[in-house]
């Protein structure tokens, strides 16, 4: 065997190529430098939206305040997620594919410029930077339907479609305030029937593993995102001359409530979960959750150490509930697309929903944040002694 033929081969650099499909089976695919650049992007918007549900809720407009953040987080998410899975069956990382990404990227920073007048009624730059998005994602689809006639139906459907869902983004804008809601809430369905319909034509070609990589990188960066905030804000405490063995030991717990958020999303492969076009949608679409709850913790973090300081004008219910719901909803969504209810590990598959359970009753407690930080390392300790550290097979 010559020299020649055992010596990596790698793509060759080429300003265009066709946008033909990946195998769905290549081996060691892993995340790309621009998707981690993407995501890095993308969570500046994240972090956006954290700051202003904070405030949010700090200043007592808890209602008001978790619609708009989950509104504007349905922005983020949706272009994040349809770059993800579009990147996972045609990454060309070819000059035009680039130039297409850095357009996306550009629309998420628009967002996340917009999300303050978001939350004050304006979603005009957000949708500005929604549509920059999905009318890039929309060049990349029209790319697929030239190159790979095996897939140009879903393509095209593709393509048709999230115009179509654009044109009604942007006329939304004009309607009255009362509409406001009822119309996201009929443009969210149109834009989860897009791939829906599409992939009933051909599925593409994505990778099970590179996807669950791709989801779980994220959900580290929105992980780090959090701790960031909770950081920041016990910082300008006990730059305040407040107690600091209170905020340290605030810390503490918020920094267990993260690690243990952390342990038990990567505890079990999410790639088991993608074995058919149905289950993936699933397991993909039931993330925004995931996602928004674990951002929304950073902000909870930080209204817990609002109120300990004196600072924040809400009831002690509400301040603790802006920790342990968007914990409870963590743990009992993860419990739902990673482990399963049926899960043969019966400790495990009843734990999950017991202990969202328990960290919503901590909302009573005299210390919620550390009793959710107990209930959390308790459901850890759950799985590690259920499994002996072996993730299970489903």
């Amino acid at each position: 065997m010559s020299e020649e033929s055992i010596r990596p081969r790698h793509r060759v650099r080429v300003w265009y190529r066709p946008m033909r499909p990946r195998d769905s089976d290549e081996a060691h695919r892993a995340a790309t430098p621009l998707e981690l650049l993407f995501d890095l992007c993308f969570v500046v918007a994240v972090g956006q939206a954290g700051i202003a549900l904070h405030h949010a809720l700090t200043e007592n407009h808890i209602g008001e305040g978790v619609l708009n953040y989950l509104l504007v987080f349905f922005a983020i998410w949706w272009g994040w997620l349809q770059f993800t899975w579009f990147a996972s069956a045609y990454d060309t990382d070819d000059g035009p594919y680039r130039l297409a990404t850095f357009v996306q990227i550009a629309g998420a920073l628009t967002i996340a410029a917009g999300v303050q007048k978001g939350f004050d009624g304006d979603y005009t730059i957000v949708v500005v930077g929604y549509i920059l998005m999905r009318l890039a994602s929309v060049a990349q689809w029209l790319r697929v339907a030239r190159s790979d006639p095996g897939h140009r139906t879903t393509a095209l459907r593709y393509a048709i479609g999230t115009v179509i869902v654009q044109i009604g983004w942007t006329a939304r804008l004009a309607l009255p305030a009362s509409l406001s809601l009822v119309s996201f809430l009929v443009l969210v369905v149109a834009e989860l029937a897009v791939p829906m319909i599409a992939e009933r034509a051909q599925p593409t070609t994505w990778h099970p593993r590179h996807i669950a990589e791709r989801y779980g990188l994220f959900t580290i960066i929105v992980l780090g995102e959090t701790i960031l905030a909770a950081t920041t804000a016990i910082k300008e405490g006990i730059d305040s001359g407040h107690n600091v063995g209170a905020l340290v030991s605030l810390a503490a717990a918020g920094l267990v409530i993260v690690f243990a958020m952390w342990w038990l999303y990567f505890d079990q492969p999410g790639h088991h979960r993608l074995t058919t076009l149905r289950s993936s949608m699933t397991w993909g679409f039931g993330h925004y959750l995931i996602f928004a709850s674990a951002a929304a913790v950073g902000a909870g973090m930080e209204v817990a150490v609002d109120y300990d300081t004196h600072t924040a004008h809400l009831p002690t219910t509400a301040a603790a509930m802006a920790i342990t719901v968007p914990v409870a909803v963590f743990v009992l969504f993860v419990w739902l697309l990673h482990i399963g209810p049926t899960n043969e590990c019966r400790p495990i598959a009843i734990g999950f929903p017991v202990a969202a359970a328990a960290i919503l009753a901590t909302t009573f407690s005299p210390a919620p944040v550390h009793f959710t930080a107990v209930v959390c390392a308790a459901l850890v300790l759950t799985v590690v002694l259920a499994t002996r550290g072996h993730p299970l097979e489903h």
